[in-house]
């Protein structure tokens, strides 16, 4: 039975490689201001904008490196050499002290910006969680039990950011206001559904079109407990996001580098390359992960009942409603869906796995991006006596990949544009 893994890998590699930082940015940088250049970065490709930045404006353009400074603030194990930039590592899913006082100067510094001066501000995904200024009046410590709730629930990540925007002195537009003397430019890898730019990183330098109204619905819709002081600083009107109109924003403008659409077309190039015809079932899907990997599993499973070789590919960003007390992220959980789905059929293969290279985990540099399944898997399931329901049922996927053999471990690949899902069927 021919090895599928390598083409797999090949077609998830090419998705990555479409959005890294040293390929997407320096088309985007605007010409050297009569000031200075401020930086500020944050998310997981964050170092990497920063470096890449540095190369365009002290390499190419030859800028006076006293005129270039800033912060970037990634996850841990995501930085990179840099010159001029500072670099911090923070905590990712669940914000952490470092983050927050990277926060804290990443204001410091756009308050400083004057009128001649250009505020750079280099969003990718996980830049939510790493710039991380509670609202007065929210302890730090409330901040990040609102954060383990909210990703324990289920809620997709617009939900989770509407949040997040209105219980910030940062997000939600206040990044802008705190720079408004000066030019602000946003240059943004997207790792949202639709590209909304007021999701990516919560928007910090663009209107939010969500309100405090809404925040507090969705508290209601996932029944959250929170502490008294968050719903304090939700009914709170000075608490309200920036929005349209808001002097913040008369000399701000926001360009999206990189995006899952365009990843995705990378990735099904190779598929289709490989002689596969393409079901594209497109770069914004949202839901349940089992209950998508169960939609997909019956595409394939129609596929090879009539005899077709196809490649199903998606993009998006899944979620899992944690009840039980394993380790996993949404990509792991749809792989060991996939698997219990398929494991009697043949000439099936599947990945599913974060861009960024960690998918769910415990925030550490380490955790796997995703895993793969085929007929190896199955032969391993069967003779482990592996039951893949219960390893749903307390949403354990590390533990189940971890035995068989089938994480798919990248390390940071320094970009995020959501995940990539291909399920090859021969």
């Amino acid at each position: 039975m021919t090895d599928r893994r390598p083409l797999l890998r090949a077609i998830f590699d090419a998705a990555v490689a479409a959005a890294h930082p040293d390929v997407v940015l320096s088309a985007h940088l605007r010409p050297v201001p009569s000031g200075r250049v401020i930086c500020l970065a944050a998310g997981k490709g964050a170092a990497a904008m920063a470096a890449a930045a540095e190369r365009h404006y002290l390499d190419q353009l030859g800028l006076d490196p006293a005129r270039l400074s800033g912060l970037a603030t990634t996850r841990h194990g995501h930085g990179v050499p840099t010159r001029r930039i500072g670099v911090v590592e923070a905590g990712h899913p669940v914000p952490d002290e470092a983050g927050l006082t990277a926060a804290e100067e990443t204001l410091r510094l756009a308050q400083q910006a004057g009128p001649e001066d250009l505020l750079l501000v280099l969003l990718s995904g996980g830049g939510s969680a790493n710039w991380i200024a509670p609202a007065d009046g929210v302890s730090f410590t409330q901040k990040q039990q609102v954060t383990r709730a909210l990703l324990r629930s289920g809620a997709p990540i617009g939900e989770i950011n509407t949040v997040r925007k209105h219980l910030s002195r940062i997000k939600g537009g206040r990044l802008a206001r705190a720079g408004r003397r000066a030019e602000i430019v946003t240059l943004a890898i997207s790792d949202v559904p639709h590209d909304d730019a007021s999701a990516i990183a919560s928007g910090p330098t663009v209107p939010d079109p969500t309100t405090l109204s809404d925040a507090r619905a969705i508290f209601a819709n996932y029944g959250l407990k929170v502490a008294d002081a968050v719903t304090r600083a939700l009914d709170d009107p000075k608490n309200e996001s920036c929005k349209p109109g808001d002097a913040a924003f008369a000399r701000a403008t926001f360009e999206l580098i990189a995006r899952p659409r365009v990843s995705l077309d990378a990735a099904i190039k190779v598929a289709a390359d490989a002689g596969y015809a393409i079901i594209d079932l497109g770069a914004d899907l949202e839901g349940e992960a089992r209950e998508v990997a169960a939609d997909h599993a019956r595409l394939a499973l129609k596929a090879r009942g009539e005899g077709r070789r196809v490649a199903i590919v998606s993009g998006g960003e899944l979620t899992v409603t944690v009840r039980g007390d394993g380790r996993g992220g949404p990509n792991q959980e749809y792989a060991l869906a996939l698997a219990d789905l398929l494991k009697q059929i043949p000439h099936i293969s599947a990945l599913a796995a974060d861009t960024d290279g960690a998918d769910g985990g415990g925030g550490s540099a380490s955790d796997p991006a995703g895993a793969m399944i085929d007929h190896s898997t199955f032969a391993k399931m069967k003779s482990l006596d592996l039951d893949p329901k219960a390893y749903l049922d307390n949403n354990d996927a590390t533990a189940f990949f971890a035995a068989t053999g089938d994480l798919l471990n990248t390390g940071p690949t320094l970009t995020n544009v959501n995940d990539v899902r291909v399920i090859l069927v021969d």
